[in-house]
């Protein structure tokens, strides 16, 4: 890739620019944010568990990405230095990734619209002055393991992730030490065996959902263009893809400040705990508590989570399951 480009002078960074050179081997961006940028807060949203193939997070502080970009497979390092942020990638993707690396780190968020109305989300909000809502522009890429995590345990969508972008996806362009992968390609997914999927763990319902959505990937990635409300409209047309998948997926592709997630079985006593003292709270109760939040109800949720306070659990964990050993 940086073969293609000769090279030249360039211009300074200043704050709120950037420069992008090139490298032997990749391409390289500096970008300076307007602001404190915590990567870990704001990238940690896109990883599936600590054996992601897609995601590592290295000692020296930076955060690298494998994806399936429009123009190919591309991976993505990137790293704090002082004030600035560099962005280094590898593949017929990065200079598509680097283009699109301020957003991924938040410069589309505007945190200053979030207005705390309880001292637990002023006092985080405080803490965690780094936190940025990421937006990658990608589609598939947050609707498939969102499906995958539909009514499992997350251990058990991880693993499945974990399997099937190993056994289907392609090795990650760059000095990844063959380490990372880039996920399949729709058509790969939708040559996926039914047999794989079982034994990934995938149920008939989760993979079919998948099938279906691959089949339409072209007119899903454009929903990456739309805004959040109408790109949930477009994704729950397809049968499997209901209110917490689509709020699950704009969260990343979008960075939808108020997409809250609806219907999942922790976050509601989560926030009712938090904000009321209520642990059995239900959806109508979360929504309700974070009402005075309307249009950042995300933030107002992530601010909850980073917060920790969280109720003492009262049953064991909810047994993981593995279809495939049957």
């Amino acid at each position: 890739m940086a073969g293609r480009f000769a090279a030249r002078s360039t211009r300074t960074t200043v704050r709120g620019g950037d420069v992008v050179v090139p490298r032997q081997g990749g391409l390289v961006r500096e970008w300076v944010p307007g602001g404190v940028l915590d990567l870990g807060l704001v990238l940690g949203p896109l990883r599936r568990g600590p054996g992601d193939p897609t995601f590592r997070a290295t000692a020296d502080g930076a955060v690298w990405r494998a994806s399936l970009t429009p123009v190919g497979p591309g991976t993505l390092r990137v790293s704090a230095h002082g004030g600035a942020v560099r962005g280094e990638a590898w593949g017929p993707g990065a200079k598509w990734l680097l283009e699109r690396l301020p957003e991924m780190l938040g410069a589309a968020d505007d945190p200053d619209a979030f207005v705390p109305r309880h001292r637990l989300l002023a006092v985080t909000r405080h803490r965690r002055p780094g936190l940025r809502l990421t937006r990658t522009g990608l589609v598939l890429e947050s609707l498939i393991p969102s499906v995958l995590e539909q009514k499992v345990t997350t251990d058990e969508a991880y693993r499945a992730w974990r399997l099937l972008v190993r056994k289907f996806g392609v090795p990650a362009p760059g000095p990844v030490d063959g380490r990372m992968w880039v996920m399949p390609t729709p058509r790969a997914w939708a040559l996926i065996p039914s047999w794989e999927w079982h034994r990934a763990g995938v149920d008939d319902k989760r993979a079919s959902t998948i099938l279906r959505a691959v089949r339409v990937a072209a007119r899903l990635e454009q929903a990456g263009a739309m805004s959040a409300e109408d790109a949930r409209a477009r994704l729950e047309v397809v049968p499997g893809v209901g209110v917490w998948t689509s709020a699950e997926t704009v969260q990343r592709s979008h960075g939808a400040a108020d997409a809250v997630t609806v219907g999942d079985l922790h976050l509601p006593g989560i926030v009712g705990w938090a904000l009321a003292g209520d642990r059995d709270a239900d959806d109508s109760v979360m929504l309700s508590l974070l009402e005075p939040y309307a249009g950042q109800r995300h933030r107002a949720a992530r601010l909850i989570l980073l917060s920790g306070r969280t109720p003492a659990r009262r049953a064991p964990k909810m047994p993981r399951g593995d279809i495939g050993a049957l």
